[in-house]
């Protein structure tokens, strides 16, 4: 790589890491100089961010070194250009979230919230519904309802209920987690409660609907019906924010003694 390069002292985000990242295959790809002890530092930091980890290219998430990588793209694109194409194209949806370009305003303040509850699923489903959301809505809406049975599944598992794995669905996933939870509107008296709890049961319902007429789970005839961004966007908001509900009513549960 040239002589303008970060020294790896300078960098101190994850955004640098990946630009940087991005630049020494590039330079190893079409005939530069690269450190393969750089790389293997980089690519480390970022496999060690669970968000970074998702986005990641699969070539870097597979080669652990430069010579791997060489072995993938000397093979993969005959073409200087060929090849930096890829890699920048690679590269763009993780650089489109480190620069903000792909987040909305309600993804921060749950993405802090399931980051409290200490499971890598949890996590992962959750980045990958945000990832999808432009670019494969279907996908997205399949993601969403994944996080909502991933975290039922979750809660039941640590409190010691049982529940048929395998064969149970969204809805009764839920049920029984609201009734451990106090969150069934028939456990509450005050009309406000029975309704805002109705409406989260109303939704868990909604999105196994629309996972099962839009979502990319089954198949769907000769005249599917396609989701826009838009849909998968309501679809990983309302899933985003039934699941930090649940997950913030599990630990206030658990802090309290009643595991």
């Amino acid at each position: 790589m040239n002589s303008n390069r970060h020294a790896m002292d300078e960098l101190r985000t994850d955004l640098e890491k990946a630009q940087y990242l991005q630049n020494l295959l590039i330079a190893h790809a079409t005939g530069d100089t690269a450190d393969d002890r750089e790389y293997q530092i980089v690519r480390r930091a970022l496999l060690d961010n669970r968000e970074a980890a998702e986005l990641l290219p699969v070539f870097v998430r597979t080669c652990r070194d430069l010579a791997q990588f060489w072995g993938y793209i000397k093979y993969e694109k005959g073409t200087y250009h060929e090849r930096r194409e890829l890699i920048w194209n690679s590269f763009a949806p993780l650089l489109d979230r480190l620069e903000g370009k792909t987040s909305k305003p309600s993804d921060v303040p749950i993405s802090d919230g399931l980051k409290s509850f200490d499971t890598g699923s949890v996590q992962a489903v959750w980045a990958k519904a945000l990832e999808r959301r432009e670019s494969d809505p279907e996908g997205a809406i399949t993601s969403a309802r994944t996080l909502l049975e991933t975290v039922c599944k979750h809660v039941l598992d640590e409190a010691g209920v049982k529940y048929e794995k395998g064969r149970t669905d969204l809805p009764d996933l839920y049920k029984l987690v609201a009734k451990e939870l106090n969150l069934a509107p028939d456990q509450h008296t005050q009309d406000v409660f029975k309704q805002i709890l109705g409406g989260v049961t109303s939704v868990i319902h909604g999105l196994g609907a629309m996972r099962n007429r839009l979502g990319d789970a089954h198949g769907q005839g000769k005249k599917p019906v396609r989701p826009a961004p838009r849909h998968a966007q309501l679809a990983v908001n309302l899933a985003g924010t039934v699941a930090l509900f649940i997950i913030e009513t599990w630990l206030t549960k658990s802090n309290a003694g009643n595991p």
